[in-house]
């Protein structure tokens, strides 16, 4: 009867242990189905498409979603990354507030075993997030530079206004817009400042842009809220007519004002692309696979007056 019952226990003990080394392959514990949404602010549309659209993503992909939002502020989403890690989420699909000053909170996620998916925005840093789903910028930026030449006929004086500045997509397409326009020496830059990417503050960089510089003839912004922000200042001035301005995203908003002959041209991006490929990567991630391209580039293409009925906010028709 002894030996009976000490084969019993041992055979119970070993299928605990099998148990064990199935439920924790490769040292990892299943988490709950949960995907946290973290963006860099919801003070955006663009920003709000991105988060909005990755959590019906998730959601359809059979997952509780929550969005975190970060406010342009890295403290604050330090304050929303520590909420999560002990929250059990799964992954984290995220839209960093800084290229450098996100890094830490990404690292400590990979510490916890919960993996980061970038949208539209990168962080400087390799093999700490999963993947970044990233807008391909500066090649954005070309294209939209060499329409800014020919419109603006290869001469005369323009201002720029500039994103974050600590974002890398804001050095992207600045330095694409630069490889080309800095090529034709009667285009002068007569001023370049941050606004942000802030629709009330491009409107107040325009202001004052508009009173030292008042003979400009064109206007490029590193997005669509700035470009609206500079057009209405450009409007309070009477000079709607004579500036040219040129954004950067592809929103609801700039998408009308091409049509509407007020802006010029924006640089269509894909955030829909972004957003539902970071869920469905985060939820492959779940399911057991780990091999993905550390930085994947979305196109972004040129829209004007002469396409703009190809296209609605933030993608094509």
């Amino acid at each position: 009867m002894k030996k009976i019952t000490r084969l019993s226990f041992l055979l119970v003990l070993g299928s605990f242990f099998v148990f064990s080394a199935c439920n924790n392959a490769g040292g990892e514990k299943k988490k709950a189905k949960k995907m946290a949404i973290v963006v860099s602010t919801l003070n955006n549309p663009w920003f709000v498409f991105l988060a909005e659209t990755a959590a019906a993503k998730a959601k359809a992909l059979g997952y509780e979603t929550k969005i975190f939002d970060s406010q342009n502020n890295t403290a604050t989403e330090t304050d929303n990354f520590e909420n999560i890690l002990v929250s059990d989420y799964c992954a984290i699909l995220f839209n960093p507030t800084d290229a450098d000053g996100s890094v830490a909170n990404v690292k400590k996620a990979k510490e916890a075993g919960v993996p980061v998916f970038c949208m539209d925005r990168e962080i400087n840093a390799k093999g700490v997030a999963t993947s970044q789903i990233l807008s391909d910028g500066y090649s954005g930026s070309v294209e939209i530079a060499k329409y800014f030449v020919e419109v603006l006929n290869k001469k005369g004086t323009y201002v720029e206004l500039l994103g974050i500045t600590g974002d890398n997509n804001t050095k992207a397409r600045s330095s694409g817009f630069h490889s080309v326009v800095d090529n034709y020496p009667e285009l002068k830059m007569v001023a370049q400042q941050s606004a942000d990417f802030d629709r009330n503050k491009g409107m107040e960089v325009m202001e004052s842009m508009l009173q030292a510089h008042p003979d400009i003839t064109g206007v490029f912004c590193g997005n669509d809220a700035m470009a609206m922000g500079a057009y209405q200042a450009l409007v309070g001035a009477g000079k709607e007519k004579t500036v040219k301005v040129f954004g950067f995203d592809g929103a609801d908003d700039a998408v009308k004002s091409i049509k509407e002959n007020k802006l010029v041209a924006t640089g269509m991006q894909f955030p829909k692309v972004m957003a539902e490929k970071a869920a469905q990567f985060a939820d492959e991630y779940y399911n057991g696979k780990r091999d993905f391209a550390e930085k994947i580039p979305v196109a972004v293409e040129l829209v004007t007056a002469k396409n703009v009925d190809n296209y609605i906010g933030f993608g094509k028709k």
